[in-house]
């Protein structure tokens, strides 16, 4: 819990907020006739006025949320009418019905700005916009990195900027934006953007959530120098960005002579603790560069003082150099030996606990209750119920329109069902795709919902949900198997915008395919690309790896060369024919391996293998990968990029084969922070990070910590590892072998998929259908001929919707000559 100073200031900045523009509140939305709603506009005073015939019922659901947004808008010195056309009056704003489907913004009786009400599609929308347009003079909207650094390069020395990016106009977080922009705009410059691509140029490695940068320009003098900046790692919410602007107002550093416990600044009334720096006369220069440079990295989650130990009366203990100080009151202080500035941040984020700020605008809405909610997905789509997603970006698609459209264009299709969790958790996805994808791609990107459409889904094969397709002009329609994710979407619908494998003509073009420059716009997307190499002869083999190549289209770039030349490339990297080519692009290196066969399975298997990195960084993404290998983890968790030290010690170790028995990985807590609770599993107390860890997870769940006091060098990590085999070290815990169980049976989904597995091999497995050269007419040119029964829309409520190990269902796929 935080103090009750923390909580005063909470209230308190909360009644600041809403009493800035207050002015007596109306309980409901005024309805006003033209004559009379001109008559009582004020100069200088804003209003949000929305024209309209009396009772037409094609207004009502707009007319509740311009109800519900008459009380926020009063708070910022808005008034909100609903202007009613009346017969005896006429006014220019008054026309036909079917063009009355806009609000109007007025300042005083000057028209500021119109607004289709199509945009104001919920309160947030409308506070959003109306402030948008009033603070058009304090908030730069922009679109590029050149624009970015022009108000950077103008504000440096003069003032700081507040720089946000939320996905679209009109959403929560933009209108928290504009709020905290109406009451700090005079103060700060704030700067908006909704482009990922921007976000992405700034260097954040998060491009999925709504972000907020603070940037330190008042402080650069040398033109030459960049601002500094700090990421607000908090939901954007008003309350947290107005909290977030307190702690960036505060001192970056203050040298304290006093008993730290009876020290309070902002940071300990805003939750957050206190980091004192030890210093005496003699090293002070030095200390105080080191708190300096603290204070940098822990700016927004932590105060830090510079404590004068000479001048100070209370008795610190002669090893301590670092006091730490919680928030909580009756925690008492502690005082550390760190002698590493990254062991006092890891500290501090170790140890930090900040409250976290609900907003209460939801308090008489009834909900699941989320401490028993199993099914994470689930969960996050209740509390994103009220987001709302561009889906204007992507065509609706119907039973009537669904075949003209894909046989019209190349076209992606997401088929999906609203009721389902799954489903609308990857369609904000599916969105986001679209947004990255927004005048870039000639690719139509469609939805249907398959609960109004189940024949269409049924005709098109689909039996799990949400699952998408991919409908190119003379082609088959191909199956999207990978991640339901944005990045994994994303690369599978760049990598498709060729043919596969691509077919090598010369030594030339097969020397830029494997330097990356004959596709290089694609590299991005891919980290390897594989060329087989045949003699002319080989039909058999070729006709597997085209197979296998066109298999993993969307995944992998594969060419194939089969010239009356290729010994050349094969003499180049010694290479047996047949053999594959593995360029790796990020390495700048290529290896050759022979097809001892050439079946496409086996194929497949071997890319994919070599798909995997040697010393990864473990993800929720990619664990599935490298755990089927069976093999016992390997993992150093750091918390951020890892010491190269480190990395070049296993590597080494890798390539002398000692970890020929292990997977190497390592783990970012910053990018997967469920490594946390991971490590909370495995010590007791928490040690600094980095720690290094062998989890034997297959075979008796062993737990085995590298020595903390040594240092990770290959001899070190050499010696560790022959004393785990002859059985000298003994492991710090042992995972139970528990079987997991749902807290209620609704949300046991294993055991309804291994049912619904049960049930399927039990059937008899429908022959395969080759696929037909040329479809018998235009109508059914994208019906999938494979589909050999129709479910109804009910049982496919509990089919296995998670497709992450794509290998195995290509082991299905090759048992049939082709798949539509």
């Amino acid at each position: 819990m935080m103090s009750s100073g923390s909580s005063v200031f909470r209230v308190g900045i909360s009644f600041a907020i809403v009493c800035i523009f207050y002015v007596p509140t109306i309980d409901s939305l005024p309805e006003l006739s033209p004559q009379k709603y001109f008559s009582t506009l004020q100069p200088g005073k804003a209003s949000l006025a929305y024209f309209c015939q009396a009772d037409s019922p094609r207004t009502s659901v707009f007319l509740e949320e311009l109800n519900e947004a008459v009380r926020p808008l009063q708070d910022y010195g808005i008034s909100v009418a609903k202007v009613n056309c009346v017969k005896e009056e006429t006014s220019r704003y008054c026309g036909k019905e079917k063009d009355l489907m806009k609000a109007y913004l007025f300042k005083g009786n000057i028209l500021l700005r119109e607004f289709p009400t199509d945009t104001l599609f919920d309160v947030n929308a409308i506070v959003a916009h109306v402030l948008f347009a009033l603070l058009f003079n304090e908030v730069k909207y922009i679109t590029n990195l050149e624009d970015l650094q022009n108000i950077e390069n103008a504000l440096k020395g003069k003032a700081n900027i507040v720089f946000s990016y939320v996905r679209a106009i009109g959403i929560p977080e933009h209108r928290a934006v504009m709020e905290a922009a109406f009451v700090y705009g005079t103060t700060y410059q704030f700067v908006l953007t909704t482009e990922i691509a921007l976000l992405e140029s700034i260097g954040s490695e998060d491009v999925e959530n709504a972000r907020l940068y603070f940037f330190h320009c008042k402080l650069v003098l040398d033109l030459t120098q960049q601002c500094r900046s700090t990421l607000m790692e908090q939901p954007l919410t008003t309350l947290n960005i107005h909290l977030f602007i307190k702690i960036m107002k505060a001192p970056l550093l203050t040298e304290v002579a006093d008993d730290p416990q009876q020290v309070s600044t902002v940071h300990l009334q805003l939750g957050l603790p206190l980091v004192f720096i030890v210093s005496q006369q003699a090293t002070y220069e030095a200390d105080r560069r080191t708190a300096e440079w603290v204070a940098w990295r822990l700016l927004g989650k932590a105060g830090v003082l510079l404590l004068l130990r000479d001048s100070l009366e209370v008795n610190i203990p002669q090893h301590a150099n670092v006091v730490f100080k919680r928030a909580e009151k009756g925690v008492p202080m502690e005082f550390l030996v760190l002698h590493d500035v990254d062991l006092i941040i890891s500290h501090v984020e170790n140890n930090i606990h900040v409250e976290e700020i609900q907003e209460d605008e939801d308090d008489d809405v009834e909900g699941p209750d989320i401490d028993t909610q199993d099914d994470e997905v689930a969960e996050t789509v209740y509390r994103d119920r009220k987001r709302k997603l561009p889906l204007e970006l992507t065509v609706e698609l119907t039973e009537e329109t669904f075949n003209a459209t894909v046989m019209a264009s190349d076209n992606i299709v997401l088929f999906y069902v609203d009721w389902q969790a799954v489903s609308m958790a990857f369609l904000q996805s599916y969105i986001d795709v679209a947004i990255k994808l927004k005048g870039t791609s000639t690719m139509l990107l469609t939805r249907i919902n398959c609960a109004d459409w189940p024949d269409v889904c049924t005709k098109q094969n689909v039996t799990e949900f949400p699952f998408v397709k991919m409908y190119k002009k003379g082609k088959n329609p191909v199956s999207y198997t990978g991640m339901l994710g944005t990045e994994d979407l994303l690369k599978f619908i760049q990598l498709n915008r060729i043919s596969y494998p691509v077919n090598i003509t010369s030594i030339q073009e097969a020397e830029e395919y494997l330097s990356g420059e004959l596709y290089k716009d694609l590299i991005s997307y891919s980290s390897m690309s594989v060329l087989g190499l045949f003699s002319p002869n080989m039909t058999t083999a070729k006709e597997d790896f085209s197979e296998a190549g066109n298999y993993l289209k969307g995944y992998v770039i594969t060419g194939i060369y089969s010239e009356e030349d290729v010994s050349l490339l094969s003499n180049k990297y010694a290479a047996t024919l047949p053999a594959l080519l593995l360029a790796r692009h990020t390495e700048g290196k290529i290896e050759s391996i022979p097809l001892a066969s050439t079946h496409a399975q086996d194929v497949v298997q071997i890319i994919t293998d070599a798909l995997l990195e040697t010393f990864p960084e473990i993800t929720v993404e990619n664990l599935p990968s490298y755990f089927r290998l069976q093999k016992p983890l390997l993992i150093l968790f750091s918390d951020g990029s890892i010491n190269p030290q480190y990395k070049n010690a296993i590597l080494t170790l890798v390539k002398q084969k000692y970890l020929d028995s292990f997977t190497p990985c390592w783990l970012n807590l910053k990018n997967t922070p469920v490594g946390r609770g991971i490590l909370q599993a495995y010590f007791d107390p928490l040690p600094p990070l980095p720690l290094l860890v062998l989890v034997n997870l297959h075979s008796g769940g062993q737990v085995f910590a590298f020595p903390s006091d040594q240092a990770i060098i290959e001899e070190n990590l050499v010696l560790w590892l022959k004393k785990l085999e002859v059985g000298l070290e003994n492991p710090i815990t042992i995972l139970p072998a528990q079987e997991w169980k749902p807290p209620l049976p609704a949300y046991d989904f294993l055991s309804m998929m291994d049912a619904a597995t049960s049930q399927h091999d039990t059937e008899k497995v429908p022959k395969c259908m080759k696929e037909t050269d040329v479809q018998e007419n235009d109508k059914e040119q994208y019906e999938d001929k494979s589909a050999v029964r129709k479910e109804p829309i009910e049982t496919l409520r509990i089919k296995h919707w998670n497709r992450s190990n794509w290998f195995k269902e290509a082991e299905k796929s090759f048992k049939c000559d082709k798949e539509l």
